[in-house]
This record gives C-alpha cells, structure tokens and sequence, in this order.
C-alpha cells in the first residue's frame, strides 16, 4: 500500500473552493457577497439558477397555476384545448431548434423572449371573459409555444450544465421548488378570489390581470441574467460552449447531438409521455368533476406536491455515498414503482366517475364536487400523488440528461430534443381531450404511455449512464481546449485537469 501514498498537500479539496480574486474576471458582477462564510458572485451557477427558477416562477409557474383551474379558468374548455393544442404544436417545432438558437442569442436574449409570450397566453383569456375571441386565445397559444419553446431550452442549459456533477440533483430540485412556488401561489390567487364560489364559474378579470403582471416581470428579470460565457464555477472551471459560433456550427452540433450518440433516441418516449399526463390529470379530473373554489384548492395542492416530490428525488439523485451509476438505476426502479402503484390508484378512482357527455353536458344535472363532498379527501391525495409522480419524472429525465454530458452547447441540445418531443406529446393528447374523446380512453393511453416509455429507457440508463464524465469527452462537442474551461483557477494545482468528481 505504501506505493499508493500521496502528498496530501497536492491534492485538491473536493469541496468547492472560492475562485480567487486574482484569477477572477473584472467586473461589477464578480463581487461577491458572502453566505454562511462561503463567497457567492453574481455570476456564479447558484445565483444564476436561483434567477432563471425566479423568472420560470413568475412565467410558467404563474401559467401551470392558471392551466391547473382547468380550462384555464373558463367553464366551456374549449378553448382552452384549442389553444393548447396551438402552443404545444408549435411549441414541438421550435424546440428542436431553440437549442442552436440560444446558442447563438444567448442565454439571456433568449430567456426574456420567451417570457413574453406568457404575458400574451393571459390576456387572450381576459379578452375571450368579454368577448368569446377564440381565434385570439389559439393565436396567443401558438405564439407562446415559440416563446416557450425557447424558454424551456434557456433553462435547461442552465440547470444541466451549470453545477457541478455531484450537485446536479439539488440544482434540479432547487429550481423545481421555486418554479412551483408560482403555480402555489398563482394558485392562491384564484383561491382566495372564488373562495365562496360553489357554482361552476368562470374566474374573475382581476385573475387574469394579476397573472399578466407577473408574467411581465418575469420577462424583464430574464434581462439581467449572465450569458453562459461569462459563468465560473467556485473551482474556477467555466461552462463549456463555442469559442465562435455561428448558424452553420450549431446547426452541425444539433445533428451531431443525434450521430454521436444514437441511443438518446431510446429516451424519446420518456420525453414524450412527459407532459401527456396534464390533459387528464388538470382538464378530465379536475376540470371536469369538481366545482370552482374546489378546482382552485387542488391546484394548490398539486404545485406544492410537485416540490415534494422534487425535493424528494432531487437530493436522493445526488446521494454521495452511492456511485451515480447505481442512483440512475434505483431512481429508474422507484419510477416504475410509482407508475403503477399511483396510476393503478388512478383506475380505481376514474372507472366509477361519470362519463364526458355527462359532466361537460349543463343540463345533465350532474353537480361537481365539492370540498365538503363525502369522498373528496380520497381524490384530493390522488390528485397530490399525481403532483409528486410528475416532479419526479420530470426530475430525473433532466437529471439523466446531465449525467450524460456537462457541455452547455450539447445540454442545450438535448433540451431542445426533450421540449420539442415533450411537446408533440402533449399536443397530441390536448387534441383528443379536444375532439371530447372518453375519459377513460385518455386515462389508458397516459397510463399505458408511461409504462412503454421506461421500457425504451432501461437500456441508456442501465448501460451509458457513468459514474463521471471526462473533460475530455465534452469538449468532442466544443472548439474549446481544457485550458479555456479550467485555466482560470490559478490557485488549482497544475497537474490537476478537473476537480474531483463524487
């Protein structure tokens, strides 16, 4: 063992280390402020996610609150399926290129445009409550599908590319919290407003007004984010992109995404089934059986069980004292645990509920439930699990996906393929609830979906996922040396090319 001994004092820490003021850039966004003794700047990974999980909390989070009310807030939900299935048609188109775009535009430019397509989304709603303009509401979904589209893959590139390997989980869950502490209390909102409103009615224009506010200010703090380029790691490293960029190079890094690695295509199911799961769970269950001021108070529930479950899955992924390796494949496992236990208990509930005709037909009879409704706490717990199903999905593809790569220009692909495949999926399932196929129809295909997606999945996760990524192997994707991602640390050991990866 003797011949295995190390000089201590030449190995670095494998907790992060402050970058030091002189192998730190200039400038005002590099001074730091310091938090429980640790050094934090503007342009660190942290504060860089914690900006972009504001900006998502304040635009899709504010979005997911009024889409969980269930037609979006209207009664008549066709609308409302009309413009989903707009925005998530268009949404599948510009995903797959958002990538080479944000590449080129940067992080920034990219993310407040995205925004504002959000803004757009609400106030086609407060417009239909005066004027039943549907051609206005479908026309704002198509164009919030581009700016999401673009949105979703800023964000993306941020949370898998930005922290360390060993914190990707966290990372995840940290913006997963945030983001769904706007659908919470964008949730309240309409809460609060129809709390004594035990008819089904439409929600107030002080709703939507409220929702357009927001939205606005998400698309203006997106303007004061750093560009990936000029992000630091504390150890030093920077994120790695393109030196010069241009259409041409990032149109051939799109299709090399792709060549290089032809399995990813295995989990192309997984993304699809990603979002499928909303037509049912926020239009044909929640939508469609209980009442206003009930609607508002699962919304609530939902978004908060989606930051348990991110929570949950987030910090488990990252667990130290198991290989990364063997955490894909017991995430992989609980996910199939989930899918069947969770949507067996789905079944259970849905094959006693009333048929469409029925619940959406106003002279039926029908009366949605309502809190004080024998039964409803049962529904309530599921329409939660549902939540914390979802956040974990969601979490661990993301997560999957940063374990395959920790290149910037390569995480802004993959997001691109994930939302653009997400998004066919969810059109496609927007589009049956709107030719008013049956309930139960819509139910088995998510359910059945889901299963067939982990099954496609299991041969990446078994087999590509490794327990770190070389430098090396990232910058086959980049026209970056390894001095231009760790050179800028000068207190790192010369001998060291990365820091030591858990």
């Amino acid at each position: 063992m003797a011949d295995k001994a190390v000089d201590e004092k030449a190995v670095p820490p494998t907790k992060e280390v402050d970058l030091t003021p002189a192998s730190r850039p200039s400038g005002w966004m590099y001074k730091g402020f310091t938090v429980f003794g640790t050094e934090i700047w503007f342009a660190s990974p942290i504060v860089q996610l914690l900006m972009v999980a504001m900006v998502c909390f304040l635009c899709p989070g504010m979005f997911n609150a009024l889409s969980g009310l269930g037609a979006a807030g209207q009664v008549d939900p066709s609308a409302q399926n009309d413009a989903a299935t707009a925005l998530y048609s268009t949404f599948a188109v510009i995903a797959f290129f958002s990538g080479t775009i944000a590449n080129m535009l940067g992080i920034k430019a990219t993310l407040s445009f995205g925004g504002l397509g959000y803004c757009i989304y609400a106030a086609s709603f407060l417009s239909y409550n005066h004027t039943e303009n549907r051609g206005f509401v479908v026309f704002a979904g198509a164009f919030l599908g581009v700016c999401a589209g673009l949105l979703w893959t800023a964000q993306g590139t941020i949370m898998m590319s930005y922290p360390p390997e060993d914190k990707k989980g966290r990372y995840i869950s940290w913006f997963w919290v945030i983001f769904n502490l706007g659908g919470v209390i964008g949730s309240l909102v309409p809460l609060g407003q129809n709390i004594n409103a035990t008819s089904n009615t439409k929600v107030t224009d002080g709703t939507y007004v409220g929702f357009i506010i927001l939205m606005a200010a998400g698309a203006v703090l997106a303007l004061f984010l750093c560009n990936a380029g000029k992000v630091y790691r504390h150890d030093g490293s920077k994120v790695i992109l393109m030196k010069n960029p241009s259409w041409k190079t990032e149109f051939k890094g799109l299709f090399e995404t792709i060549t290089q690695a032809p399995w990813v295509v295995l989990l192309f199911p997984m993304f699809f089934a990603s979002n499928t799961f909303y037509t049912y769970q926020l239009n044909d269950m929640n939508g469609a059986h209980f009442n206003t001021r009930t609607r508002a108070l699962n919304n609530t529930l939902y978004w908060t069980s989606q930051i348990i479950g991110a929570v949950t899955f987030g910090y488990a992924l990252d667990a130290g004292n198991v290989r990364r390796s063997v955490r894909a494949k017991i995430a992989f496992g609980a996910l199939a645990v989930l899918t069947f236990a969770i949507w067996g208990g789905g079944w259970a509930w849905q094959k006693d509920q009333v048929v469409r005709e029925i619940a959406e037909d106003e002279f039926s009879g029908y009366v949605k439930a309502d809190w004080k409704d024998d039964g409803y706490i049962g529904a309530m717990f599921l329409f939660m699990f549902y939540a914390f199903f979802d956040a974990a999905w969601q979490t661990c593809i993301y997560w999957y996906m940063g374990a395959l790569s920790n290149s910037g220009r390569k995480a802004a692909n993959l997001t691109g393929f994930y939302k653009g495949i997400q998004s066919a999926g969810a059109a496609v399932f927007w589009r049956l609830d709107g030719l008013q196929k049956p309930y139960d129809t819509i139910f088995g295909a998510t359910w059945g979906l889901l299963g067939a997606a982990l099954v496609f999945a299991a041969p990446v996760i078994w087999l590509k996922i490794k327990d770190t990524v070389s430098i090396e192997e990232d910058l086959k994707f980049s026209d970056e040396t390894v001095e231009d991602v760790v050179g800028h640390a000068s207190h790192v050991p010369k001998d060291v090319e990365k820091p030591v990866a858990v």
